[in-house]
């Protein structure tokens, strides 16, 4: 038998050190250490997932990882979209502006959160409704219904708002968790009530003038709509009016700006937002809200609520994958939009896509959610700590 040559010790040594610095250097080069994140946002828009995505990971204080992928639709023509590219967000209107805003609200005394939604809007109170809490609205067990489908019954805001102060109850307050669009609605209305000046006025000049967010806006004007990712063709709009550009037909029917649904962002703005909240409410020497009340609002209530956000589930699955902790915040937008938040892990993911483009019928995105955040653990290898 052929007898093996040795290498001499200085040069295993040297092969050594170049192992660990290639391993190290392929770790420290997101190209490389995101790979497999980039290979399964292409193979899901090969698979019509969605047309589009916008993603940006956030781990210890350092965006690790920013990138966009496809185009504004399936067509080959259309045009590649990219960081600045901005979204419908639908539903995180909720915790980034009506909670975002009520947090400042309640922190600074000018709102009890556990006084009667009545206190600020007394037509509410209506059909067996004065016990109902604005604590209630926020964790989605005030017992009001789910949704409502208004432009088939209204016409203005006015009437929107008519229709829900005569709502009638489905279950006791505080009994059932069910999410509500209507919840969010009726807070958007009573941050205009208190402040005297609408939702998007306070936005701006709360959250996302202060921010620097200025890709951040309900309502975006004809000379953006080119950087705006559309949804899909709305082909049951009756009312004979404008239609805003927003996709939820009730955002739309109140203006395009509501405590549910209307906002319009980027990943390049909503890295500095939540920035901000794993940084307590402080960014660059601005204090946005005391860490107290962050922890306040992010902290687990029955059905894995928090007031304004979701949590990550205890039991079965979770949009967030397998691997955040149980700690983890985050909210989940209809159009295909999401923001996680693991302060443990001092992680966070933001997604945005297009998955209504061309049909909100396509929800091939639920079974993508949580393989996107497995995939962003493992690739900081993550998976297997509590880190």
């Amino acid at each position: 038998m052929k007898q093996q040559k040795r290498i001499p010790v200085f040069l295993a040594a040297a092969l050594l050190f170049a192992s660990i610095h290639a391993t190290a250097a392929a770790a420290a080069d997101p190209a490389n250490r995101f790979k497999a994140l980039e290979t399964l946002v292409e193979q899901s828009i090969a698979d019509s997932v969605f047309p589009s995505a916008s993603i940006a990971v956030v781990y210890r204080g350092d965006v690790v990882f920013h990138k966009a992928f496809g185009r504004q639709t399936y067509n080959k023509r259309s045009s590649p979209v990219d960081t600045s590219t901005m979204y419908d967000l639908a539903s995180l209107t909720k915790p980034v502006v009506t909670a975002g805003i009520i947090m400042q609200l309640s922190e600074r005394d000018s709102l009890d959160i556990d006084a009667p939604v009545s206190r600020y809007l007394p037509e509410f109170t209506r059909n067996g409704k004065g016990n109902v809490t604005i604590k209630n609205l926020l964790l989605h067990n005030s017992g009001l219904a789910a949704h409502r489908f208004f432009i088939a019954t209204c016409r203005t805001s006015e009437e929107v708002m008519q229709a829900i102060y005569n709502e009638t109850l489905i279950s006791p307050p505080g009994e059932k968790t069910t999410y509500s669009d209507l919840g969010f609605i009726t807070l958007g209305k009573i941050i205009e009530h208190l402040t005297g000046k609408t939702l998007e006025e306070n936005f701006h000049a709360r959250f996302s003038q202060p921010l620097g967010m200025h890709s951040t806006r309900f309502n975006p004007p004809d000379s953006l709509l080119s950087r705006v990712a559309p949804t899909e063709e709305d082909t049951l709009w009756t009312i004979p009016k404008p239609r805003p550009l927003v996709h939820d037909h009730n955002a739309a029917l109140l203006g395009g700006a509501a405590g549910h649904a209307g906002l319009f962002s980027t990943t390049e703005d909503l890295v500095i937002f939540v920035k901000m909240l794993m940084q307590k409410g402080q960014y660059k020497g601005i204090s946005f809200f005391a860490p107290s009340t962050l922890d306040r609002f992010t902290e687990r209530h029955p059905g894995s609520r928090a007031l304004g956000w979701d949590l990550r589930s205890l039991n079965g699955r979770s949009s967030s994958g397998t691997y955040f902790s149980a700690s983890s915040y985050g909210h989940l937008g209809f159009t295909g939009t999401s923001i996680w938040i693991d302060p443990v892990k001092d992680l966070a993911v933001i997604t945005l896509t297009n998955r209504v483009q061309p049909s909100s019928a396509n929800n091939k995105i639920r079974k993508f959610r949580p393989r996107l955040h497995n995939t962003v653990v493992t690739c900081l290898g993550l998976h297997g700590s509590d880190e």
